[in-house]
């Protein structure tokens, strides 16, 4: 079954187009990235998931319901971490999971979720003393009321420390192994490449790329590096290396030398390094990032192929 099914759905605000004629699928149970930068169109996206706003053109389903026709259907299904949330000061954490379970007509123990998004000790403090990070721990845990069919996470890691980003990493995975859908925006792109089987990479208002991380390094220039491991260098080979095509940057420091190339030359890089006399000791390769994948397809100064 699909979880979110956007058909050509462009929305207008006056004369500003912030989303253009957007089509995607997301599988149920699948962990989903959705990556722009700042003005790219995501919240306006997630806002129409939400029936926040109406789409100008085009179609949206979500869990098989129309986002606004049927959206009190869909909101009984779904847990929400929306990107600018706010809580309420004068009530304790526990009295927040404590109306989210009441409102879905869940029989989730508080303190169970107060544990899970490690807020344990904390759930009598009333919320406005809370950090960003706690507040955001608690806004997850009412997120997770009802094991909901599916999570739509709004930068879920901003305010978290090292250890409450893994925590919530961990849930991310827990959530997806019970059978959830995760559609998962952050800026945040090694939290994205940790937990995220396929992602999505808006532009001016486009989907520009869609797919696996791997099959994004496959359909761009981002470069991969290749750290070789020699003995001496004689005169020269260098040179022969820095003119291969497909290969960039190219440094030599000690017994290190690192090739900035395109997958398909490392080979030839290894050969002609052995041609010319170079004692090849070892090698290593280190793929692209996702923030590698992420400015290909971003900016005006790298080259996109597919």
């Amino acid at each position: 079954m699909t979880a979110i099914e956007i058909d050509g759905m462009t929305k207008r605000f006056g004369d500003v187009t912030a989303v253009r004629e957007l089509s995607l699928e997301v599988e149920e149970g699948e962990v989903f990235g959705f990556l722009g930068p700042n003005g790219a169109g995501k919240s306006t996206t997630i806002n129409v998931l939400l029936d926040f706003v109406r789409p100008t053109e085009g179609e949206v389903r979500v869990l098989g319901h129309d986002a606004h026709d049927e959206s009190v259907a869909v909101r009984e299904r779904i847990g929400v971490l929306p990107e600018g949330f706010s809580v309420y000061d004068r009530l304790t954490g526990r009295q927040h999971l404590e109306f989210a379970i009441e409102s879905k007509a869940a029989s989730d123990d508080p303190d169970a979720l107060l544990e899970r998004v490690g807020l344990s000790g904390d759930g009598d403090r009333k919320a406005g003393g809370y950090s960003k990070g706690m507040a955001q721990r608690l806004v997850l845990g009412m997120a997770l009321v009802g094991d909901p069919d599916l999570l739509i996470l709004d930068e879920p890691s901003t305010g978290l420390d090292p250890n409450g980003a893994r925590q919530m990493r961990d849930i991310v995975r827990e959530e997806a192994a019970r059978g959830a859908t995760v559609f998962f925006s952050s800026h945040i792109l090694g939290q994205v490449e940790a937990v995220c089987d396929r992602v999505g990479i808006m532009r001016n208002g486009e989907l520009v790329a869609e797919d696996s991380i791997e099959g994004l390094r496959e359909a761009t220039s981002a470069d991969t590096v290749l750290r070789v491991t020699v003995g001496e260098v004689p005169e020269g080979a260098l040179a022969a290396v820095r003119g291969i095509e497909g290969v960039g940057e190219v440094t030599h420091s000690g017994d290190s030398l690192r090739v900035s190339c395109d997958s398909d030359a490392k080979t030839t890089v290894l050969s002609t390094l052995e041609e010319r006399g170079v004692d090849v000791r070892d090698f290593e390769t280190e793929e692209a990032s996702l923030e590698d994948l992420f400015m290909a397809y971003t900016t005006d100064g790298r080259e996109v192929e597919a």
